[in-house]
Parts: structure tokens; sequence; C-alpha cells
């Protein structure tokens, strides 16, 4: 056989108390793996077993291994009845199998019970051995590394990056089975449970035997999701960048997030891009796509804010013919690819040449039942249209590639919509196949690169345009044009020049809809979209202008559907991007001159948004030096006079040439008031609070301007569930209360983490649910870390210093501060019933204590304290060696809710068990920490009349080794800490 299996069960911890007249356990264990099973000796009268089994060994092919996860059930004996179920652990087998990971997996496991969440632990070793199989037809694709970082990881280099890798797979969902009726509850959510670790694992075996097909050996920026579709069906479906790595030696060949700026940029020869670039424009029209079928197709396009084409208008005179030849390289190199996509947000330095824009689509599907789970072509068939678009629009764009890829779906009832987005780019060529670049043409790359500003010039031709758009010289080089404002999915590259510091920006919708079924449903929602989608980045160029600012980065746009209502929520992080122009503000435009009282409002309102621009400016350090077309000597000739107009609502071109731009600054970005929206518009814009004094927050992982990070950091997830109770909701009430939510929900985490200041709120990410009827479900995860004030005053030599920053993910060679989590726990604490936030705190032991377990033959074995964060990376740390991904799907179910304490007491207690069984798992395999780490979904559902809740929760990341930089300096690490517990957590619930 391939493979053995031997799993032993040493011993269990606070069990359950299972028999009420001596108030102790008669527990045993069974271990399951395929269609075998094994038990333990039943450990009589205690709540600390101690049951020592010999080894059991299960002989399989590597393919199971890979598939199936390893059960362990623990069971009260009972001698006339039933035996009672204490809870179930599954282990993963699969973080064994790569060469160079771990050998066994040892440690103390949480038990989980559906109902009753966590009922002890229970320590558990297991091994594989491994044969070699030289068969070619093997369906197993053992080897493969999986990656959940968007970035090349820290201790590899990549050699090739292929491309875009993906599949799915489809079954029945158990929880709407025929025997569903008669089972219960706990057996419903564990055949739930046991299907979706089944299909995942099946999942991940398919996507490396894709990756070898492609003669890759691992997989980046890998993105797991779970589709429930009702009575439909259960799809779970994976996307992920297909690469070759290598571990790094002790010099790093091109790392970005490993080594400082200028060593990388002195390293590798691509640092600096060729001068193609990117256009974003915000007054384009919105493409939409129609198919067969009326209910079953529709797809938007949002090459709204962003353009770019390629051409030799403006291309440069001297680099011309090599990027000509550098455009055929790469396109040869991309021609074998279907979908030419990546799901990398940050890149190697030179791999991302050109920043075209933003690419998205989306389609809204009827679900139908799923008869053959082997059979998925339909929904297949689906996200390959979508694909198809992206790839479409991307070419329209002058691209041949797109990054920062990412899907979704939102469904509710038998309505899907599918969404997609990225970024249109063109990347380097010597990533993309081994040895198509020579060295005279990377030097000559080299020579006609310019710095930190190549990837914001157009590459097109100006006279080809498909729609009109404003272009001015690069304010760094002033050689090649540049747009007035880019967007992007990605996060801001390593060479970039920013001016002052970043910020978070959201857009925020709402729209009303009636209640329907089937295509009618369907229809109408496919008639929203395009509005949504129009609105919603009408919103974020607002927003941008309002800060100064003149670039979006990190862009994450989701549309959810409900029975009543569609929402919109964008989120992404600002920036001043030295290369482009000043915005030139937002200017006023009414329609009823003749009335003084409204002329009064409108100079109020414009008096006001110019207070605000002011005031962000100064917030944000936004200090630009003078404008470039103003310098003396320079080429640029003077800029053409532009109009920008933005409206709630469509009208003819009649209209618009009734609008008077003859007053105020030229470039202005014009809001023309039209209506009761248009002006609710503007006064949303007004409403935004800006975050306490202290405190900054972005959607990167990085806040771009800062970069003088101490390593105290604190992860966080927050959960906030309101109930509508309005009965004649409008859509502007309904806007007012989901704008209210969010703001509050901020407000909520700032006054938590007030003890941290300075500090940023990094890699924030929110999702919104409408898991019912009336309920609205945001989910907030993100970082806080600190950054020392004072010491970005110090450094900063010279004005131009203080204001132009290089962005820097590198932070691992500049955080050198020992790790000191900060907490108040004098803060007073709130009690919500409709909230709940897990602030993860691990043990407030210093840097370098540890835990101590009993270790399978009875002595102490050190556990360290298992950190958690959505980054990549740890600050003031080096990660030394990555143990696999974390792939975990729970389900929390209650028929008690008021009694524990309501949905926050609920929400909050559930969150704080997945803390700790992630935290087990990673420990058990010998790891430190979680990097990388989302919340990919939280689904809560709520019966209030029967007092029941449910809960399902997925999420993922990286375990990985890290060693402190002091502890490479040669700090003494101090002795540890005797009777901890590896699982045990701090939360604040408030």
């Amino acid at each position: 056989m391939p493979g053995k299996l031997k799993v032993k069960i040493v011993a269990g911890r606070n069990l359950p108390v299972m028999d009420r007249a001596s108030d102790l356990t008669d527990a045993f264990v069974e271990v399951k793996f395929g269609n075998t099973t094994f038990k333990t000796d039943v450990y009589h009268k205690s709540l600390n077993p101690q049951w020592n089994s010999e080894w059991f060994k299960f002989e399989v092919d590597d393919e199971d291994l890979q598939d199936e996860p390893l059960q362990i059930t623990v069971l009260d004996h009972d001698t006339y009845s039933a035996n009672d179920a204490i809870g179930k652990v599954y282990i993963d087998i699969d973080p064994l199998l790569y060469s160079e990971a771990a050998t066994v997996i040892s440690g103390w496991f949480p038990i989980y019970d559906t109902i009753h969440g966590i009922r002890g632990e229970i320590n558990v070793v297991v091994k594989v051995d491994l044969f070699n199989d030289l068969n070619r037809f093997r369906q197993s694709s053992c080897g493969v590394k999986f990656f959940c970082t968007t970035s090349i990881p820290k201790c590899y280099k990549a050699v090739i990056i292929h491309g875009f890798v993906e599949e799915l797979v489809v079954n029945e969902d158990p929880e709407y089975q025929w025997i569903d009726r008669i089972r219960t509850p706990r057996a419903s959510n564990e055949a739930r449970q046991r299907l979706i670790s089944l299909m995942s694992g099946e999942l991940q075996r398919k996507i490396g035997l894709k990756i070898l097909e492609m003669r890759g050996n691992a997989v980046v920026g890998y993105l797991q999701c779970f589709d429930l579709e009702g009575e439909s069906g259960l799809v779970v479906r994976a996307i992920g960048t297909a690469c070759t790595l290598d571990k790094l030696s002790n010099t790093p060949a091109f790392l970005p997030t490993c080594n400082s700026p200028s060593k990388e940029m002195k390293e590798s020869p691509l640092v600096h891009p060729p001068s193609h670039g990117c256009r974003s424009t915000h007054n384009s029209p919105v493409h939409t796509a129609t198919g067969s079928r009326l209910t079953q197709n529709f797809s938007v396009s949002v090459p709204t804010l962003i353009y770019t084409g390629m051409g030799s208008g403006s291309a440069g005179k001297e680099g011309g013919p090599l990027k000509a030849l550098l455009r055929q390289q790469t396109q040869s190199a991309l021609e074998q690819r279907e979908f030419p996509f990546f799901t990398l947000t940050a890149f190697p330095p030179g791999f991302l040449l050109h920043v075209g824009g933003v690419v998205s689509a989306r389609s809204v599907k009827l679900l139908d039942r799923i008869h053959n789970p082997d059979d998925p072509e339909t929904r297949d068939a689906w996200w390959a249209e979508i694909r198809q678009e992206i790839k479409s629009h991307a070419k329209a764009l002058g691209c041949h590639a797109v990054v920062g890829y990412s899907e979704s779906t939102s469904i509710c009832e038998e309505v899907c919509i599918l969404s997609a987005s990225g970024t249109a780019a063109v990347l380097n060529p010597r990533f993309l196949q081994d040895g198509t670049m020579e060295v005279c043409l990377e030097q000559r790359l080299e020579e006609t690169s310019p710095p930190g500003c190549g990837f914001c010039h157009i590459p097109y031709d100006e006279l080809n345009m498909p729609f009109p758009a404003h272009l001015t010289y690069c304010c760094n080089c002033r050689k090649q044009k540049v747009p007035d404002v880019i967007f992007t999915t990605i996060d801001l590259p390593v060479d970039a020049m920013v001016i002052g510091k970043g910020c978070l920006i959201q857009a925020r919708l709402c729209r009303l809809k009636k209640k329907a079924q089937a295509e009618a449903n369907a229809t109408a929602i496919s008639n929203l979209l395009p509005f949504m989608e129009y609105e919603v980045h009408t919103q974020l160029m607002n927003k941008l202008k309002l800060k100064g600012m003149n670039a979006l980065f990190g862009l994450r746009i989701q549309i959810t559907v409900g029975e009543t209502m569609l929402m919109g929520l964008a989120s992404a992080t600002g920036v001043y991007l030295s290369a482009l122009p000043t915005p030139g503000g937002i200017q006023i435009a009414g329609k009823t001159p003749n009335d003084a009282t409204y002329e009064q409002h409108i100079s109020h309102v414009q008096k006001k948004i110019n207070d605000t621009i002011t005031k962000n400016k100064e917030l944000y350090d936004i200090n630009p030096p003078e404008a470039c077309e103003e310098i003396i000597g320079s080429p640029i000739p003077e800029p053409r006079p532009r109009t920008r107009l933005l409206r709630s609502q469509s009208e003819s071109s009649d209209e618009i040439t009734e609008l008077d731009l003859s007053h105020g600054k030229k470039d202005a970005f014009v809001l023309e008031i039209d209506d009761t929206d248009a002006m609710e518009d503007v006064h949303s814009l007004l409403t935004d609070i800006p975050p306490p004094s202290g405190f900054y927050s972005c959607n990167t992982e990085i806040m771009p301007g800062i970069n003088n990070w101490t390593s105290d950091i604190q992860m966080f997830t927050s959960v906030r569930v309101s109930r509508l109770t309005n009965t004649s909701l409008t859509n502007q009430s309904l806007n007012k209360t989901f704008n209210d939510l969010c703001e509050n929900l901020l407000k909520s985490l700032y006054f938590k983490l007030r003890s941290m200041i300075p500090c940023c709120l990094c890699h924030v990410n929110f999702t919104v649910t409408l898991p019912e009827d009336e309920i609205i479900q945001v989910t907030v995860t993100a970082v806080a870390i600190t950054f020392d004030k004072h010491q970005a005053l110090q450094t900063a030599k010279t004005p131009a210093e203080k204001t132009v920053q290089r962005a820097s993910t590198d932070n691992e060679e500049q955080l050198q501060f020992p790790l000191e989590l900060s907490s108040d726990p004098h803060a007073p604490q709130q009690f919500s019933p409709a909230k709940a936030v897990s602030i993860d705190k691990p043990s407030p032991l210093i840097e370098g204590q540890s835990r101590n377990r009993s270790g399978p033959s009875g002595f102490c074995s050190v556990v360290p304290v298992v950190k958690m964060t959505p980054l990549s990376f740890i600050p003031g740390a080096k990660i030394t060696k990555y143990l696999g991904i974390i792939n975990m799907f729970f389900i929390r179910e209650t028929t008690s809710l008021r009694e524990e304490g309501g949905v926050s007491g609920f929400l909050h207690a559930f969150i704080a068990e997945v803390f700790a069984m992630v935290r087990a798992h990673v420990a058990a395999l010998g790891g430190n920490a979680v990097v990388s780490y989302i919340m990919k979904q939280c689904v809560f559902m709520e019966n209030p009349n029967k007092n029941q809740a449910q809960c399902l929760i997925n999420v993922s990341g990286d375990a990985v080794i890290f060693i402190r930089e002091t502890e490479l300096d040669g700090a003494q690490v101090q002795p540890p800490i005797s009777n901890s517990q590896p699982t045990s957590t701090r939360e604040i619930t408030t």
C-alpha cells in the first residue's frame, strides 16, 4: 500500500460529567478513517482518562489520505442504553504529506460538539509512513504545497509563476435530505461537517493534480469557499495561483516582503518596470451582457473607473521596440493559458509592469437541484462565462493578465449572484516562463524604467481611447502621461512613491426590492445591479476626492442579495501617488439659481466640502510639492479644461449642456444636484466621521506612509447583527441604518483599542450578509498594529522626506521590538444583545515564554503560544517554516439562545471556540503562529420565537513557525511557565 496511517490515543482531560449519579464519565474513543474504525478501552469513572492506547494502523492509498479526515469521536459508555456522544475531533492529514512538512501531529485537541461547544480535550499522536509510488496514473497530489497568503511566502522565492488554477466539487446538502426529518440536530450537523471535510480534501487533491500537470509545486493565494445553495445542494470551490517555488538561501533573490526596499531594487534587475501604465476614469459607460436565458444570465462589467490600452502613440521613442518585444514575449507566455489570472495581490519586484485598472463581472443565476454530484458542469459553465468576460475586458483595456483576482457568491433562496473582479495588468514574462529574457534586454529595461512611477504610465494611443479621459504628464519623471486617478484590487507596489498616509475608504449602498419568486426575482435583481454598481463607484470617487487623494488600492466590492433588499459594500485604501496630478477638489452645481435659499444652502455645502478637504490633507500629511504643470521649464503643455459630471440618475446629453462650469476651478470634480437623492449623496460625504486622533485604518496589509511599526499587534473579530424594526423602510432610511451600523462598529473598535494609540487598523475586512428577512449582519476582521510616532518625526530630515515615503511591506527587517500585547483591563465594558467582539489575545506571557502540556509519554513538553494575524507576516519576527494550511468548518447550534447570553453571548462563545481549535491544530503541528488568517464565512440564523440559533463559520490560514529577531540575535529565552492550557484565549465581548 502507498501509505500507512498510525494513530495513538493518549489521554483526555476536563471531560464533561455524563453520569449524574457519580458526577463522572465512563469515556472511550472511536478512531475512524475511511471505512475502518478502532476503539479504545473504556476508562471508568474519570473526567481525566488515561487511555495510552496501542497504535491504531490504517493501510490506505495516498489519495484517501488527502480526501479523508481522521475522525476521533469521544463517547460515554452506557450499559443499558445507547452510548452518549461527548464530541468529535477532525484532523486533516494533508500537512503530513509534504516533503518539508512536520513528521508527526501531536497535541491536545479540543473535543467539539455542535450543540454544547468545546467539552474537554484529548491528546492524540498521528504519524504517516509513505511509500514511493511511481504510478503515473495515480490520483493523488502529495507534495504540492498550499499557501493562503496572497504574496510569495516569506521563506521562498518564485522561480516561475504559472498562472490560474481552479476547481469545484458539488454534492447534496445533508441538511435538506429526507433523513434529516427524523435524525437529531447533532447528527445532521455532524453529517454536514463530515461531508464538507471530505469535499474540501477532494478539492485540494484535484487542485494539486492540476499543479503537477503545470509542472509546478505550490499554490499561492489559495482561496476556498463554500456555497450553501439550500435544497439545490452544496458547492465547494477554490482558486489559486500555480507557482514553482524554491526555498530561500540566506540571501533572498527577490522577495519584497523579506528585504528592505533599497536592497530589493539593487538585487533585482527588474525592480523598475518599463514605462507602461494605467488609466483611470469615471465617466465611461457601464457595459452589460445578456445571454439566451433572461432570468439566468446577467453580467455587468465595470471598467467604469479604470481604463488602459496599448499602442504606439505614447509608448516612448526610445522604448518603443523594446516594449513591443516585451509584449510579444509576454503574450506568447500567456497564450497557452485559458484564463491568465493571478490571485496574488503583492508581487516580487519586477513582476508587475503596468496596471490597467479594475475589471469586474457579475451574473445572476437560478439555482437548480444537483442531480449528479459527479457532474458539476453547470456550475463550471457559469464560472467559465464570468472568467471569459473578465478576460475580454482585460484585453479591451490593453492588458493580457488579471492580478488580484477573486470570486464570490451571494445566495438567497433560489437566486445566486456570481461576482468576479481583478486588476488588468501587464506582467513581466521572466516570471511566467523560464529563460525568455536575455541579459541585454533586462539591462535595457532597467535603463528605461523610471523609478517609482513606471506602473502609472499609460501605454496606449491617446487617439484610440474608447472613451474620453483626461491625461497629464507624470509628476515624477515628466516623460510619460498618467491618469488623474487609479483604482486597483492589489496592494500598493513596493516601489510606489506615496505622499502622506493612506486611509480606509468605504462606499455603502442599500436598495429595496419587492419579494418575488424564481424568474421574476432574478429579473428584478438583474435590473438593479448596474445602477448599484454605478452608485458604489460614484461614492468611491466622491470620497476619494474628499480625502484629497488620487488612487485606491485593495478595492473589494461586495453585492449581497436578500429577500427584500440588495446591499453593496466597497472597501479600499486611498493614497496620494506623487506621480499622479493633484486632485482638483469637488465643485457643487445646482439647477435652481432663482431660489436664493437654495443658493445659500449650496454655498454652505460647498464651504463645508472645501473645509473638509483641507482638514483631510492636514490629517493625512498630504503636502505635495508644487503642481508639475507650474514647474518652470517643464515640457508639459497646459492641461485642457475638463468637466466631470456625477449624477445619481442618468440624463440625456441635452441636459448635460445646461450645466454652467464657467465658475470655480476648471479641474474640479463636479457634483450636480438635480434631485433629493443627489443632495443626500452630498450630505453622506460630510457625515463620514474620521478616525479618532491617533488611529488610522486601511484594508491593505500595511498602511501606506507609515514604516516605523512596532511589534505590538492585536487581532480582533467582530460580528454585529441588526434587526430592522421599521416596517415602512425607504432607500434613504435603509442607507442611513446601514451607515450607522458600520460607523458604530468602527467606533466601538476604536474605543476598545484606545490603549494602543498611536496605532493603525490594518487588513480591515468587512463582510455583510442578509441571512434572513429584515436582518443585517456585518462581520469585520482586522489587526491593530502600533507605530512609533516620535521616531517618524526624528527620522525625517527634510520636508520632502517627511511627506514622500516609499510604500514597503518589508517589516521583518525593520521591526525589532519585543511583543507586548497591550490591553486595558479596567476599560468599561458594555453588553449588547446584537453584537459580539472577540479580541484574539494569547496568554499574557512575555515573549519567549511557553506553555506546558503532558506529552505522550507523560513528560512535559513545550507548547508555544500560538499567535493569529490576518497579515502574511509577523512584525519583528522571521518566518522560518510553513507547515501547511488550516482550513476548518464549524457548525454551532443552540436551543437555549437567551440562556447563553442572547445573540452576543452565543456568537462570542462560538468565535472563542474557533480560535481555540485553530490554535490547538497549529500547536499540534509544531507551529507557533497562524498568518493570513481569514474568516471566509460566518452565517448566522436565528429563530427568536423558539429560542433557537445556528451559526456556520469557515476559517483558514497558514500555520507557520516564526522566530523573533531578538532570539536570532542571541537573546536568552526565559524558562517556561507550567500549568497553562494550550488552547485558552481571552476575549472581550461588548
